[in-house]
């Protein structure tokens, strides 16, 4: 739910990257993180445990131009991928405007990228979204992997919806911008009511 603040003229949107552990959603953020005008961005909050994965999750404001008069500002958030964190990713969903999932290409990550997925779905639909008219964008992260499943066997399984997909290797920064500039047009677009 896009928060608008009339006293600063300023709408607040929420994107959330979303995947199995290990799939590269804290990598996107931190590449776009450091490429991005320290005028543009807000302080990037990072809660992770001894091993490095994402507990909680990263927040990035990212000033996205004006809306009507409106300055706009995308919050980015990535939820922990391991499945005993459902309750937060249950909780960082809440509010979402759009969603990025986030595959890892390699083949023996199919089993984790589909219980994740079918995780998204159950945590939308408990919170009253649908899937079918959030704004959605799938990544196929890891395409430099040795066994990186061809990506039509990634689109059949997972985006029966005909969301917009790219490939990326979010380490190297291919297909990360690409991936944030689509799910920000489908934000806004949606904003404006189509």
């Amino acid at each position: 739910m896009t928060f608008i603040n009339y006293n600063t003229k300023e709408i607040n949107c929420k994107i959330v990257y979303y995947g199995c552990g290990l799939s590269g959603k804290t990598t996107n953020l931190q590449y776009i993180y450091d490429r991005t005008a320290d005028n543009a961005r807000g302080k990037l909050i990072s809660l992770s445990s001894e091993n490095e994965r994402t507990l909680f999750f990263d927040f990035l404001p990212l000033d996205a131009g004006e809306v009507r008069g409106f300055k706009t500002r995308f919050h980015l958030y990535t939820i922990p991928g391991q499945s005993f964190y459902e309750v937060s990713r249950q909780f960082i969903l809440k509010g979402v405007d759009g969603i990025v999932f986030v595959i890892d290409s390699q083949r023996e990550r199919l089993e984790a990228n589909l219980e994740s997925y079918e995780s998204l779905e159950a945590n939308l639909e408990s919170q009253g979204y649908d899937i079918h008219k959030i704004p959605l964008v799938f990544q196929f992260n890891k395409r430099d992997v040795a066994s990186a499943q061809p990506v039509v066997e990634l689109s059949q399984a997972f985006n029966r919806l005909g969301a917009p997909e790219f490939e990326a290797v979010a380490s190297k920064g291919i297909g990360v911008f690409e991936t944030l500039t689509e799910i920000t047009k489908l934000v806004l677009l949606d904003l404006k009511g189509g």
